[in-house]
């Protein structure tokens, strides 16, 4: 299995932008941008703005993670912005689902599906089948370097099963605490795509190319 890498641009550091950028478009499969109201988490990080700062400067897909209280709000400044896919919480959208999902997918963007610890797949089954990629918060979101949740696993095996039973196409991503101590768990698990932060990546080393490398050996064990 090819595994796929999406950093979380939160954490990187903001005034060696440009160089981590590059180093990123050349290494990632996604770039993650967190866009938080202060509302639905208690944080206030990157916008739809950021996405067209650095929308030029790249050729990967951009992942807008919106942990809002009204995504829908933010569907069309985000496809105007660059973002490739939109994710989106299900705790936000069950009283719109369809009507939110079937927007962003008429723009052309891929649609993903964020899951709080807490949330069970059941509140996603009605509408699973429209789904890119479904995002499994291993942690509480909202800050970064928080602890890894290990009761999400078996709602990450829970998706796998799924998939592999009703030929779905989603892929299932882990965000949260993403690094050496839980590459393993993730991959058994059923995760494809790793949404790397702090501990999994801009903290491994000063310089971003060798923090990457570290990452890979991390990975790979």
């Amino acid at each position: 299995m090819k595994y796929l890498f999406s950093p979380s641009l939160m954490c990187m550091n903001l005034i060696k932008l440009n160089e981590q950028i590059s180093v990123l478009n050349s290494k990632a499969d996604f770039l993650h941008v967190d866009i938080m109201d202060g509302h639905f988490v208690k944080n206030i990080t990157l916008s739809p703005f950021f996405i067209e700062q650095i929308k030029s400067y790249v050729n990967i897909p951009i992942d807008a993670h919106l942990m809002v209280e009204n995504p829908g709000d933010y569907i069309e400044i985000c496809e105007k912005s660059g973002a490739s896919f939109i994710t989106i919480h299900a705790e936000t959208i069950n009283r719109e689902a369809f009507r939110i999902i079937d927007r962003i997918k008429s723009h052309g963007l891929m649609v993903g599906i964020a899951l709080n610890p807490a949330t069970p797949i059941s509140e996603i089954k009605h509408y699973i089948n429209k789904i890119d990629k479904i995002t499994i918060m291993t942690v509480d979101p909202g800050f970064a370097g928080q602890p890894f949740i290990p009761e999400v696993l078996e709602k990450i095996r829970d998706l796998k099963r799924l998939k592999d039973d009703n030929n779905y196409n989603y892929l299932i991503e882990a965000d949260g605490s993403c690094n050496k101590n839980t590459f393993q768990v993730l991959k058994d698990a059923g995760c494809k795509v790793f949404v790397l932060g702090s501990s999994g990546l801009f903290n491994l080393s000063d310089d971003l190319g060798k923090a990457w490398e570290i990452m890979i050996g991390n990975f790979n064990g």
